[in-house]
């Protein structure tokens, strides 16, 4: 059976984020999958990676709780807003402290490549942005996508990586949302 994993970016529980993920786990347990949830909000962890990686910072107790649920989920549903083009602060220091060389990947001796230690893992990413998908796309060559998508998801081997916009958000009437959330609980159905 598949094990599916929901992390969910927004730092705001009254944020449409959180709704959009509250649709999705509603969608997998319809379909009856093993489904597990990481809110980067409500752990409690420093998201500043001090010391780069010259110098291990100890793991908080969430962290390595949220790092034993993605190393047993098959795939791995990101919900997020794009904020100045990129993810928000709690997020990327998630991902800052959490993927590391060792754990995500692991840099080879004398080379310039690595080892993927995540392949096997699929992933969906489900942004919402104030801005048609397909603007953010053309004239901001979509940086949030980029970064986690390329610069981390598929540089620790999680590969194919899905990525859903929803938006415009800030314009959007009960309805339309109404639609996102059946459309993101559908997605949740087909494990995508």
């Amino acid at each position: 059976m598949k094990k599916i994993l929901i992390i969910n970016g927004h730092p705001n529980p009254s944020s449409f984020n959180f709704a959009l993920a509250e649709s999705y786990l509603k969608g997998v347990i319809a379909s009856k999958a093993e489904v597990d949830t990481i809110t980067i909000a409500k752990l409690n962890f420093n998201p500043n990676l001090q010391f780069g990686y010259q110098k291990r910072t100890e793991l908080e107790p969430d962290l390595l709780e949220s790092w034993e649920k993605i190393k047993k989920a098959d795939h791995l549903v990101w919900i997020h807003p794009v904020w100045w083009g990129g993810l928000p602060a709690i997020t990327k220091g998630f991902i800052d402290r959490l993927f590391l060389p060792g754990m995500a990947f692991q840099y080879r001796e004398n080379s310039v490549w690595w080892d993927k230690l995540l392949k096997g893992k699929t992933a969906h990413i489900i942004t919402t942005l104030d801005q048609p998908g397909w603007y953010y796309r053309l004239f901001y060559a979509r940086p949030s996508v980029n970064q986690l998508r390329k610069a981390t998801l598929e540089f620790c081997g999680i590969k194919p990586v899905k990525v859903s916009y929803i938006g415009i958000i800030k314009i959007a009437d009960e309805s339309q949302r109404k639609k996102w959330l059946q459309k993101v609980y559908n997605f949740g159905v087909q494990h995508k």
